[in-house]
């Protein structure tokens, strides 16, 4: 029956516009996901984008040209202050992330006893995501009783009120995306492993040591892998929101040093239902984003490496 409807779909408009029957037989079969991106991806950002210009608040809309933009720009304090976390959470976290997983995945690559175990281990705390994760972290952080306190108190440190103080409230955070860069490192181990071992063995021979090999063979080697482990933390690091409002509440609290920019943008959306504004928002998240990738892509032209051994 399909087979009859798509021969005549092939005979309409005569001999000059007629279509492959793959090709018919390809638009059926994709239909579906046209339908579910046009219904629930692109007709979403299409009304974002229209009311980022309006005074929106979901039942009634009212266009008011860039007073959104503007406001941002001039008149929200807030705003500013949710930047500046955002952005120094993206330049402690996404640096140690990405050199911690580079640096247990070369530690996991040797060839010892146990080190499959040793691998499994520390790949496990990446498959524990979620909300049930930060709040084993927040029992872990506790200054009173927490773990880590209680851990330093054995060799003489007295620990900081990691969750209670604003100097200390990101580091915590970052600590916690430390122990779960297991899916970084799994990534830079299985890079390590296609390595041919003959570029090792040629550089020892010239006299080449251990640092000289890590950084003239092993992290051209990786490079790519580390472009993209980069590009996806900064993506990451300026979308963060769900370790600052579980931690820190809707406020960012202490004193709104987790007051993160995707943390704002929800209070705006959906407790003040400013989702005009949010809108707006959103838009300029997706420029500051798209900038950052758009550079670190062309910075990665002087270092990251091709399997011929010349730059990307």
């Amino acid at each position: 029956m399909l087979d009859s409807l798509v021969t005549k779909i092939l005979n309409i408009g005569g001999p000059k516009k007629l279509r492959t029957r793959e090709n018919v037989y390809g638009y059926i079969f994709i239909f579906p996901w046209l339908f579910g991106f046009v219904v629930f991806t692109l007709g979403p950002m299409v009304l974002s984008f229209v009311t980022s210009f309006a005074d929106y608040n979901i039942l009634t809309i009212k266009f008011t040209g860039l007073n959104n933009y503007i406001r941002m720009f001039t008149k929200d304090q807030l705003i500013w202050t949710s930047w500046k976390n955002t952005l120094v959470y993206a330049v402690m976290n996404v640096p140690l992330v990405t050199v911690g997983g580079v640096l247990v995945a070369v530690i996991l690559n040797r060839t010892v006893f146990g080190v499959r175990a040793f691998r499994t281990i520390y790949y496990l705390p990446s498959m524990m995501v979620g909300v049930g994760t930060y709040f084993l972290w927040m029992l872990l952080l506790n200054s009173s009783n927490g773990l880590i306190n209680t851990i330093l108190s054995w060799v003489g440190i007295s620990g900081p009120s990691w969750l209670n103080d604003p100097a200390w409230s990101k580091p915590a955070i970052i600590l916690m995306h430390i122990w779960g860069l297991g899916g970084q490192m799994l990534l830079y181990l299985a890079r390590l492993q296609s390595i041919p071992q003959d570029y090792y063995e040629a550089a020892r021979l010239d006299g080449g040591n251990g640092l000289q090999i890590f950084f003239r063979i092993t992290v051209p080697m990786i490079s790519p892998i580390i472009f993209y482990n980069l590009v996806i933390g900064i993506i990451g690091a300026f979308q963060v929101f769900q370790e600052g409002y579980i931690f820190g509440g809707s406020l960012g609290k202490p004193a709104r040093s987790l007051l993160f920019y995707n943390l704002y943008l929800w209070n705006q959306a959906f407790t003040n239902f400013n989702t005009g504004y949010a809108n707006a928002m959103c838009w300029f998240l997706f420029v500051v984003v798209m900038v950052a990738t758009l550079i670190t892509q062309k910075l990665s032209k002087k270092w990251v490496y091709e399997e011929d051994g010349s730059n990307g």
